[in-house]
């Protein structure tokens, strides 16, 4: 996939599928902007060039700020933004407080709620015209037993989706939404190890596999490229058949 000329902010790029992408992007063409939690994962990305990482949370706007002066500084205007960063949370219904229910949101919606009405009014301030995929989860689109306040978020983050791309179509701005299903990321080799759960979730994808993170990666980068310049307010389940088993 072409990226050339995109220059792209994407939020949790320490690892799994945020690590992935931004390595992909940059081979493609593309500038990235990442952001991630972590100085250690900074040695990931050692020798990769068209890359400029930023430490910090989601939730500082001051960092988003930050990042968006950056690029105006940097003259690479910013038209292609990936909100990857998520936590996830597995309790039982009857367990999760108000506080932890709080938490989950704060991460997995409101800061990305917040990050769209900065990158809305940057994009419309110098009429950039941009395309921007939030990930989700295919556990939005179907409950999980101990994942009320994940799901919720992600159940949310569409709705989210599908309201901004309505609002925003007429500044050129686009938004979709991408949901992996159980894909080979940072915690795959230690579910793998879990024998019996792994083979019920085999049994379950029409595939009979689990995806490889540069397959979701590949899906996010044609939503970015101008390939996709008529797609916008859609849920793309990537998840070997899952939601339809």
């Amino acid at each position: 996939m072409n990226l050339n000329r995109k220059n792209i902010l994407i939020s949790g790029v320490g690892k799994g599928l945020g690590e992935q992408m931004t390595k992909q992007f940059v081979r493609a063409g593309a500038y990235v902007y990442g952001i991630t939690r972590s100085k250690s994962d900074l040695k990931k990305f050692r020798n990769t060039k068209n890359l400029k990482i930023f430490v910090g949370d989601v939730r500082n706007l001051n960092l988003i700020k930050k990042i968006l002066k950056q690029s105006l500084k940097d003259k690479r205007l910013i038209n292609g933004l990936v909100n990857n960063a998520g936590i996830r949370q597995r309790l039982e219904f009857q367990k999760i407080t108000k506080k932890k229910i709080k938490e989950i949101f704060d991460i997995n919606f409101f800061s990305i709620f917040e990050i769209l009405k900065l990158y809305a009014n940057y994009c419309i301030k110098r009429r950039i015209k941009a395309s921007i995929v939030n990930i989700g989860s295919i556990v939005g689109e179907t409950g999980f037993v101990e994942l009320s306040g994940y799901s919720s978020t992600k159940g949310a983050l569409k709705s989210l989706t599908q309201c901004f791309a309505l609002e925003f179509a007429n500044k050129n701005l686009r938004a979709n939404l991408v949901n992996p299903g159980f894909t080979k990321t940072s915690y795959f080799k230690k579910f793998k190890s879990k024998k019996k759960l792994y083979n019920w979730t085999i049994s379950k994808i029409p595939l009979k596999r689990w995806g490889e993170s540069t397959e979701i990666a590949s899906t996010v980068a044609f939503l970015l490229s101008d390939n996709s310049s008529y797609i916008t307010g859609e849920t793309i389940n990537i998840d070997g058949g899952w939601l339809k088993s």
